[in-house]
């Protein structure tokens, strides 16, 4: 995720204000994408979902590389 200006080959969508960017190649392969703010002990952040499959880390289960 990461902030960027709409080009010609994006899809645009408008949340209660929110708008999100996603390239159309990337959209086909991802689709249907659920964004949520999450507040948590641990923090709050987005959290992102979609239908693609999570490839595997090479540096184990760790979440710091």
């Amino acid at each position: 995720m990461a902030l960027d200006e709409s080009k010609e080959d994006d899809q645009e969508f408008d949340d209660r204000g929110i708008k999100f960017v996603v390239e159309n190649s990337l959209y086909d392969r991802v689709k249907p994408i659920k964004v949520d703010y999450v507040t948590s002990a641990m923090g709050s952040g987005f959290n992102i979902a979609s239908n693609m499959p999570v490839q595997p880390s090479s540096c184990g289960s760790s979440c710091s590389c």
